[in-house]
């Protein structure tokens, strides 16, 4: 009964894909490749019960979605692979040197790079001079204020990966797009950095629940 189940359900995706899924219908196809022999149906239901929703359940902690009777480590690997899994998919799709030659381009890039990215984190996208990418490079994770970023640590990265112009990028995971008095401090510091070996800073980043706020488009930079 179970095998037919999961052969319709199969079939429904390959034949109208995921957009009419219900987030528990989602879930009871993922868990078909790590649950053997069971109704995952109900499992699906459990889930999306104690963590609220779909992208929650997939941003669990491991260690604690193996604590749900039924989940074992094959599911938890397999239900929190999902966040870096799109975060590698759009930066693949992207390409190896893709030109970010407006505001747009370089906030859509971004989003697509801090994808999946449950905690705050730092990038300098180093470009060359017709404004392609060399290296998105990381250079720092954790809060701003509790963790400053030193600029002698852009500055390595940008003379590492042949830096002609950088944009400064960093997330604020499930918070507001407005930047902090310590976002703005810390771009003045980083700029006047980079400025000393001829390196300009086109833009600082920040991206929040899959959108993006430009300092240069606000006059901040």
């Amino acid at each position: 009964m179970h095998e037919g189940h999961r052969e319709r359900v199969r079939n429904r995706f390959l034949s109208e894909g995921l957009d009419s899924f219900e987030p528990h219908q989602i879930l009871e196809l993922l868990l078909f490749y790590s649950v053997p022999r069971k109704d995952t149906n109900e499992l699906a239901h459990t889930l999306l019960e104690r963590y609220g929703s779909l992208s929650a359940v997939f941003e669990a902690d491991p260690a604690d979605l193996m604590s749900v009777p039924g989940i074992g480590k094959n599911s938890a690997v397999l239900l929190t692979l999902i966040p870096s899994l799109a975060r590698i998919y759009f930066k693949d799709k992207w390409g190896k040197k893709p030109q970010l030659n407006s505001t747009a381009k370089a906030g859509e890039y971004l989003v697509a790079l801090f994808s999946g990215r449950l905690y705050e984190a730092f990038y300098v996208v180093c470009l060359d001079a017709q404004n392609r990418v060399n290296h998105p490079c990381l250079v720092h994770e954790g809060t701003i204020d509790q963790a400053p970023i030193y600029p002698r640590l852009i500055v390595e990265a940008a003379l590492r990966h042949q830096a002609h112009s950088v944009i400064l990028a960093h997330n604020h995971p499930g918070g507001s797009l407005e930047p902090s008095q310590a976002d703005l401090n810390v771009t003045r510091k980083i700029a006047a950095a980079l400025e000393a070996i001829s390196i300009r800073v086109l833009d600082h980043i920040i991206v929040a629940d899959g959108k993006y706020f430009s300092f240069a488009d606000h006059g901040l930079i």
